[in-house]
């Protein structure tokens, strides 16, 4: 297989496959199939992060009020359980370091730490799924315009990185696992 531009820039060269997308394209759904069918997962860091948060009082408000330290701790928090991982282990992640620069860029930030950090890793495969209509919950209120917009930068910004991400479309949970799976096939 060649190599994507910027593929020599990282430090470590893992087996991790991303799962990336706007909001609610279906990836927490995908993930859990795969770790329903034995495969290690990492789940997204910034909906377990905002939902410990209003677990211990905060209200949604509150947290995003200061959102270049939440971007920053999510980014602190994404990297460290990277950190603590196996390179060598196929493991599915709910989003990965490079979204940090999509959501940098979105709260008006300077991308430079998020763009740094995203050349330690270089992830097997990623995946970004194509859009489904928003679903809006507690945590999740991005309007279908924001979506799109997240969409668009996601794939700009890991191709930046040096990916060339594989889209996934529009089917059922299973079978956008096995589309994953047999993707992952030819990378062996």
């Amino acid at each position: 297989m060649m190599e994507a531009p910027g593929q020599n820039k990282f430090k470590y060269k893992t087996n991790w496959c991303v799962i990336t997308g706007a909001p609610s394209s279906g990836k927490t759904s995908v993930i859990k199939e795969l770790a329903h069918r034995g495969f290690p997962i990492q789940g997204e860091v910034a909906r377990e992060l905002i939902e410990m948060s209003m677990n211990h009082g905060r209200t949604l408000e509150e947290i995003r009020k200061n959102v270049s330290r939440l971007q920053k701790e999510i980014l602190e928090i994404a990297l460290a359980r990277e950190m603590a991982l196996d390179v060598k282990a196929l493991i599915f992640m709910d989003r990965g370091l490079p979204d940090s620069i999509t959501y940098f860029k979105l709260a008006g930030l300077d991308g430079i730490e998020a763009l740094a950090t995203s050349h330690l890793f270089r992830y097997r495969a990623v995946f970004i799924f194509d859009r489904l209509p928003v679903v809006k919950d507690s945590i999740r209120t991005e309007s279908e315009a924001i979506a799109d917009k997240i969409d668009k930068m996601l794939e700009e910004d890991y191709r930046a990185v040096g990916y060339t991400p594989i889209r996934v479309p529009v089917m059922p949970v299973a079978e956008r696992a096995d589309f994953i799976l047999n993707c992952l096939k030819p990378l062996s």
